[in-house]
């Protein structure tokens, strides 16, 4: 991770943007309802707008449709490699932004040839995963998650089921043995590093993930077996030990989180909403239904950081600095009126979302078709076992987390009929 005091000195460059009209990202009302600070930004700036991110750090989101894939379309406008941006002056050590900021060797801060070398490699080393496969184990993983608290008639569907689900499936097709302590550690401390509490440390969280990851490498370099990790250290590209540890934490990471919120907010949306709830258990086309309504209107990744300007340019009527920062706004740029005019946003069998980015950085293939395995076969599975699950609580009781960047309910519970166990043996 690069020290902001050895970045490139930025003093003589002018800041982004003014900060007397910009808006602080914070704030439990907003949290809750991120849609109405969204359009509330859209009214007084149009698509992109001057905010505050945490230490009052200012920067650009960018909420249009049309202005992320403008801004993920055009690398050598708006790039990844964070070193170019004229705040590091700034920013303090402890940021709790910089572990998602701070340029590190990951293919998520490569540009040009050396991003498509190392997008390449996670991409021929995702796509060895058996989907059947992967299929077969999320039921495996999901069966035994549901055994433990079958029986009782009541759980809370997002630490019991949807959290660890994920993790499972993800650690399983990496190579890590499922089940242990570092499994559990790694759980809470990516949770940690992207949605931390007052009391959290994210930087020092990181650092333990990618702890973890190394250890995780070179077991698999001594012993390697049929997974992503060995794959992409046989790989003829021939990447660095280095280079293979930041970008599994980039797999694994969004693995977890983003597709633990997946599966929650679908199961929010199936429970509470009628259109789904007449024909809970209608099979696999109310899921799809609901996984796809979900990634535009509560897409688990709200906005991510970031990109930063190459030269001086205009976006959205806006002057954009060199070196200035901006927030790409996927829920924003989902829930964009000027693409839906009459407000049927999240049309059905309309896939055009940004939820997996858009352009060179998007997620690599096939991350988002092994994401909807896993979301599908997790929600499948409950919805078998557990056929007359309700929510315990009104839908207005349902709160969400407090983050800025990920969207996913602090709890689900939920009542159901008790039911007997599978008995199918261990979550691997």
């Amino acid at each position: 991770m690069t020290d902001p005091k050895t970045a490139e000195p930025a003093a003589a460059r002018p800041q982004c943007p003014a900060r007397s009209e910009a808006t602080r990202l914070s704030g439990l009302e907003y949290r809750q309802s991120p849609a109405e600070l969204y359009r509330g930004l859209r009214r007084r700036h149009g698509p992109v707008a001057p905010i505050l991110l945490d230490g009052d750090v200012p920067a650009w989101l960018v909420l249009g449709y049309r202005e992320v894939r403008h801004v993920t379309s055009h690398d050598e406008l708006f790039a990844r490699d964070s070193r170019r941006w004229n705040a590091w002056p700034a920013i303090p050590a402890d940021w709790p932004l910089l572990p998602f900021v701070g340029h590190q060797p990951s293919v998520l801060f490569t540009e040009g040839a050396e991003h498509q070398r190392r997008a390449g490699v996670l991409s021929d080393a995702l796509g060895g995963v058996d989907q059947f496969e992967l299929r077969t184990t999320c039921r495996r993983i999901a069966d035994t998650l549901i055994d433990v608290f079958a029986g009782r008639g009541a759980a809370d569907l997002k630490a019991a089921f949807a959290h660890p689900l994920p993790m499972l499936a993800a650690v399983q097709m990496c190579g890590m043995p499922p089940g242990g302590a570092d499994t559990a550690g790694l759980a809470e401390d990516l949770r940690i590093s992207l949605d931390a509490a007052e009391d959290d440390d994210p930087v020092a969280a990181f650092g333990r993930v990618r702890e973890r990851i190394q250890t995780l490498v070179r077991a698999k370099r001594a012993a390697p077996g049929a997974d992503v990790t060995s794959r992409m250290l046989g790989h003829p590209a021939g990447l660095a030990e280095e280079e293979i540890v930041q970008d599994l934490v980039s797999v694994i990471a969004a693995a977890q989180q983003p597709t633990a919120n997946w599966i929650g907010n679908a199961l929010r949306l199936m429970l509470t909403d009628d259109r789904f709830a007449l024909d809970l258990t209608g099979g696999r086309l109310s899921i799809d239904q609901a996984l796809t309504e979900v990634l535009w209107l509560d897409t688990p990744t709200q906005n991510f950081i970031g990109r930063w300007a190459v030269r001086d340019t205009q976006l959205g009527g806006r002057l954009i600095r060199e070196g200035d920062c901006l927030v790409l706004g996927f829920a924003a740029a989902n829930t964009d009126p000027r693409i839906w005019p009459q407000g049927h946003v999240g049309a059905a069998g309309n896939s055009a979302h940004l939820s997996f980015s858009h352009g060179e950085h998007r997620c690599p293939y096939p991350a988002p078709q092994l994401a909807e395995v896993i979301a599908r076969s997790a929600i499948e599975a409950l919805l078998e076992r557990l056929p007359d699950v309700v929510l315990a609580v009104g839908p207005g009781e349902l709160r969400w987390r407090p983050s800025v960047w990920m969207r996913g309910l602090t709890a689900l519970p939920v009542r159901f009929t008790p039911a007997p166990s599978a008995r199918i043996g261990s979550p691997g």
